[in-house]
């Protein structure tokens, strides 16, 4: 018999940095209404993933899905690159 596992999560963002090795961070933007005004608005999270081959660069919009921990901060793994960035 097979068992059921849970759909995991996949977001959407732009690598804002991929200084260390086999990790990258990205930045997930979404808009958001205000609960008192509202007004939408824009909220920014950080999140760090897993990047095996080191393809990614600065600007490449990217997928991402949810993961085992793989260390203190890392749950998220690379999934593939929507649109890479021309660098001139």
């Amino acid at each position: 018999m097979k068992e059921n596992r849970p759909l995991r999560k996949e977001l959407v963002g732009t690598v804002f940095s991929n200084k260390m090795d086999k990790s990258i961070i990205i930045a997930v933007k979404w808009k958001e209404k205000h609960p008192v005004y509202g007004k939408f608005v824009n909220k920014t999270k950080k999140i760090c993933a897993h990047d095996e081959n080191n393809e990614c660069n600065i600007g490449d919009s990217v997928k991402i899905m949810e993961t085992r921990p793989l260390s203190k901060t890392k749950k998220w793994r690379l999934v593939k690159i929507i649109k890479k960035v021309v660098n001139i």
